[in-house]
């Protein structure tokens, strides 16, 4: 009808508006028809179906509709995630399923287990009062490499890991130490809360724990849900990383996965975080305190000397 309106426009000369007029049709919808919609909302809508699609790829279809909608909040837009859940059901964008992981648990001979202080509850009210470890495999060409892991419950951030070629207690214990010197050592009264793997019952570990003031804690043999937080976030690697990447070589996996993980503490968003990440969760629970330190001491007055970590000697591993 647009088409035939223009004809009658072009050939003999008949105003578009008797024509729509005649036709009973607005002159509006003929030029938003010749001229395209240039209404702002549409225009708006498709400038946000192009983001939507760019942040989609740019994460690698890692992201669902609440990390994007996040995402964008971020960027000024205001949006929902209904919209753009909508947006991406329009382009056919869907995240990726997870699937369950191996389990690498290996149950210590002894008959030493720790008491389960958990029971279950995967929240803290503060830093440094609930740590979670456990750890799980990277494939490469070269064969396997492990990964040990210790996350802190309240940010979500991983605070602790290591890499290495067996999966051992000196493997747990260099996760640990670089948690410990990650928190600058104030960790007395910190729960670990772990599974009964050989690597967390052994001698070596167990002495290491007490002599930082942490309290060690184990979920039942063989129940995967008693360790549920780290479990998610080992699942969480795998999904977005393990799943996207082959590496040729172990010297690979180590710079990737040591890289996506700094990256997931300072960018990866979170529910439970108010959709912040781990760091930036992190900053508005010291920010706010730092900022009601007394003032510094006059220039005539020397600070006392501070910042210093507890030595951190790991013993030989005892298997």
């Amino acid at each position: 009808m647009a088409a035939f309106i223009a004809a009658q426009r072009a050939e003999h000369g008949v105003p578009v508006a008797i024509a729509c007029r005649a036709l009973g049709l607005s002159p509006a919808w003929f030029y938003k028809w010749r001229d395209g919609d240039v209404s702002l909302r549409r225009a708006r809508r498709r400038a946000l179906a192009d983001l939507v699609a760019t942040l989609f790829a740019r994460y690698r279809g890692r992201y669902g509709s609440p990390r994007i909608a996040a995402e964008l909040r971020e960027l000024g837009w205001r949006v929902s995630q209904n919209t753009v859940a909508a947006l991406m059901a329009e382009q056919g964008l869907v995240a990726r399923p997870k699937r369950r992981r191996k389990h690498t648990t290996r149950p210590g001979r002894g008959r030493w287990r720790a008491p389960d202080q958990v029971k279950r509850d995967f929240s803290a009210e503060r830093i440094n009062q609930r740590w979670f470890g456990d750890g799980t495999e990277i494939p490469t060409d070269q064969g396997k490499l492990h990964l040990a892991s210790v996350l802190d419950i309240c940010s979500r951030r991983i605070v602790g890991f290591a890499l290495g070629e067996h999966h051992d207690t000196a493997l747990a214990y260099s996760a640990l130490a670089m948690a410990v010197a990650v928190r600058g050592g104030a960790v007395d009264g910190v729960v670990l809360h772990t599974d009964g793997g050989s690597e967390y019952t052994a001698r070596t570990f167990r002495e290491a724990c007490a002599r930082m003031g942490i309290s060690q804690s184990m979920g039942r043999p063989g129940s995967a849900l008693d360790n549920a937080a780290i479990e998610s976030w080992h699942s969480t690697l795998t999904f977005e990383l393990l799943d996207l990447e082959q590496f040729s070589t172990r010297a690979q996996a180590r710079s990737r996965v040591a890289a996506w993980i700094d990256e997931y503490n300072r960018d990866r968003k979170h529910s439970a975080l108010g959709m912040r990440s781990p760091v930036a969760f992190e900053l508005t629970k010291t920010v706010p305190a730092a900022a009601r330190m007394p003032p510094p001491s006059p220039p005539s007055r020397p600070s006392p000397a501070g910042g210093l970590r507890p030595a951190l000697t790991p013993a030989p591993d005892d298997g």
